[in-house]
């Protein structure tokens, strides 16, 4: 099969020929094993023509592959050095905002705010807005909307600063400093629950989290890391006044961003300072009801399972609203070694 596969890559080289018209006849009780190196038997190949075809046909064949080969292998570990160059990006990203919002626990509502006002600025039928980092412009963190945000935003600048000085792959989006700054937040207050069960022992409660916690949930949103900045404030009018609006209003604007009463009701840590007041008000809607009751029980169990996973799935889809990730973000030329100048 390889012969006829490689041979077909060259038809030029061989000329078909008819069958042979007839056999020549041997004696039954003798196998005639001997062949010359050149015979040539009548309308057919010799030994030598089929294997120079075969050859250059291999050949061509074979170095088709190698080149194909070579070319794969090449984009591969192309691929591997930018994810690796990300995930270390990341990793160091994720360290500092760890730092940052350990000393300034009384910012991470409004962290969390910061990041929800920023997403629900997406319009589906126009595709605009959304997870953009638009609210960093001064028109639009001094809306009513945006009351109370600006410390979030400025700590964030600050720390934006620190993560520029050791990024080798350029500076991080506003978009993506803002959106795993939430992400952080959201794992301190994951972290705060896991303390307090330990009767507020730090190490024991950092055990709890590791051993119950939901860290291999954030897979889908760690990938999307490469968000793009916009670059004029989102339209006004989009972001709901949440200390002022009703639950019924609430709903209405996560229906038009394709959520239900369930992701309001896991959201309540984004819509203000007092997540205990915000459930109690969602709790008077039959609808959202239900889901506030799920997720305090399961705020109260050692895992809080359907609380962290349901958080989680949300603030992923939330945040890459009307997003087109750029996988390459933040990746950087290696530099090649000059193998010709090591002293050997």
């Amino acid at each position: 099969m390889a012969a006829v596969s490689f041979m077909s890559t060259v038809p030029s080289l061989v000329q078909p020929t008819s069958a042979p018209k007839h056999f020549p006849r041997h004696n039954s009780s003798t196998v005639n094993c001997k062949i010359g190196a050149d015979s040539d038997h009548e309308n057919g190949f010799s030994r030598r023509h089929i294997l120079q075809s075969f050859g250059i046909g291999a050949t061509i064949g074979i170095d088709l592959i190698a080149r194909s080969t070579s070319f794969v292998e090449v984009a591969n570990a192309a691929d591997l050095i930018e994810r690796k160059q990300r995930s270390e990006f990341l990793s160091q990203m994720k360290g500092t905002f760890a730092t940052v919002l350990k000393g300034n626990q009384d910012l991470v509502p409004s962290v969390l705010t910061l990041a929800l006002n920023d997403a629900v600025t997406y319009d589906k039928a126009t595709k605009s807005g959304g997870p953009n980092g638009s609210i960093r412009f001064s028109s639009e963190i001094s809306r009513p909307e945006n009351k109370n945000l600006a410390a979030a935003l400025n700590l964030l600048e600050e720390t934006k600063k620190e993560i520029d000085s050791y990024s080798k792959g350029g500076p991080i989006s506003y978009a993506d400093l803002i959106h795993f700054a939430a992400q952080s937040a959201v794992k301190s207050t994951f972290l705060a629950s896991a303390i307090r069960k330990c009767g507020g022992n730090e190490q024991k409660g950092a055990i709890l989290y590791t051993a119950y916690g939901s860290s291999g949930q954030w897979g889908l949103f760690d990938r999307q890391f490469g968000r793009s900045d916009a670059g004029k404030p989102d339209p006004e009018g989009r972001v709901p006044q949440w200390d002022n609006s009703t639950v019924v209003e609430m709903k209405n604007k996560f229906s038009a961003l394709g959520f239900g009463p369930r992701q309001l009701a896991v959201m309540s840590a984004f819509l203000g300072p007092d997540q205990s007041a915000t459930e109690a008000l969602l709790a008077s809607d039959p609808e959202v009801l239900p889901w506030v009751q799920k997720y305090q029980r399961s705020r109260e169990t050692v895992s809080q399972t359907d609380y962290e996973v349901d958080l989680i799935t949300t603030l992923t889809k939330l945040s890459s609203l009307g997003q087109q990730i750029n996988y390459e973000a933040y990746t950087y030329p290696v530099k090649r070694v000059d193998f010709s100048k090591l002293k050997l």
